[in-house]
């Protein structure tokens, strides 16, 4: 049984105005987290493409590596990390694979030591056309992680989807058949799709697992011309309240996971007991993992190189 302490996981969301200076933007995001941390949060996540403008014309001009030779804002997000003390879920970066040249929209994950823990870079793409409202493409210039992830805290393992990821319900089943307390998703949703779907999906995917999600946008740019972010960041119970949103301005949504008050839904609605899989397969089995396992094992390899 956890202690009292660890049955409450404090989570700050970082809904930040974005502009096309870095150097700015790795300012400000290290501002909101050390007074996120501050005032008590624990985790800490920042917003879907954080560091640069999000627009496949402004991917390979910001991308950055992660891995081998870490760029300027992974070892940015490392000092806040570690100088704040807290869990941090570095929102997204457009990712320049040094060894393939591929770009990847990517988010890194660090422990209170500054460690990079892991990086899931988004398994579905942005690719949609709505007639005369919004039309994206993503895979333009970017391409698909093929790893579930998930990371380990006092409080339990918490898995992480990056926006287009949320519409996909299987990804969190599996993380949450795999023990995992809640999500964590990054995401830019815009003015077009998020009043349809935003907060539809985040309690949807807590309500069908019984488990936390939180969802952190950027804030609503002031530039009429920019990517038009929805924001209200939130975050949702399993029985899916929500806990706290933000509205479109820059702003820190503060909650708490609450795992005793998860265990008490899991007890009311005994979901994952009744499932019928004589009737409709389990998406747990097979061989999907939600641990991204090659990219930890390349994080472990630099952590022993670097020793």
């Amino acid at each position: 049984m956890a202690s009292p302490a660890k049955n409450l996981l404090r989570v700050a969301l970082v809904q930040m105005q974005v502009s096309s200076n870095k150097a700015q933007n790795l300012q400000r995001a290290r501002e909101h987290v050390l007074t996120a941390a501050h005032k008590g949060a624990e985790l800490v996540v920042l917003p879907e493409c954080f560091n640069s403008p999000y627009g496949v014309q402004h991917f390979p001009q910001f991308a950055e590596p992660i891995h081998c030779t870490p760029g300027e804002s992974i070892q940015a997000l490392a000092k806040m990390a570690k100088d704040a003390n807290v869990y941090l879920v570095g929102g997204s970066i457009p990712e320049r694979d040094e060894q393939t040249h591929k770009l990847y929209n990517s988010c890194p994950v660090f422990d209170r030591q500054g460690h990079l823990v892991t990086v899931h870079r988004k398994v579905h793409l942005f690719d949609i056309d709505v007639p005369g409202k919004m039309t994206f493409k993503e895979s333009d210039v970017l391409s698909p992680g093929c790893k579930l992830t998930s990371f380990s805290t006092e409080w339990g393992e918490i898995g992480v989807g990056i926006c287009y990821d949320l519409r996909f319900p299987e990804m969190a089943m599996v993380a949450a058949r795999q023990g995992c307390i809640g999500m964590v998703y990054p995401a830019a949703f815009n003015t077009t799709t998020g009043p349809v779907f935003f907060e539809l999906l985040q309690r949807a995917r807590a309500v069908d697992n019984l488990f936390f999600v939180a969802t952190c946008s950027p804030a609503r740019p002031t530039d009429p011309s920019s990517y038009p972010a929805w924001g209200y960041s939130s975050v949702i119970s399993p029985i899916g309240e929500v806990l706290a949103k933000a509205q479109e301005t820059e702003t820190i949504v503060y909650s708490e996971f609450d795992l005793v008050k998860m265990a008490e839904a899991r007890r009311s609605y005994p979901i994952y007991q009744q499932r019928r899989f004589d009737l409709y397969p389990d998406v747990n089995q097979g061989t999907h993992q939600v641990l991204s396992l090659e990219v930890d094992q390349q994080v472990a390899q630099q952590k022993q190189d670097s020793s």
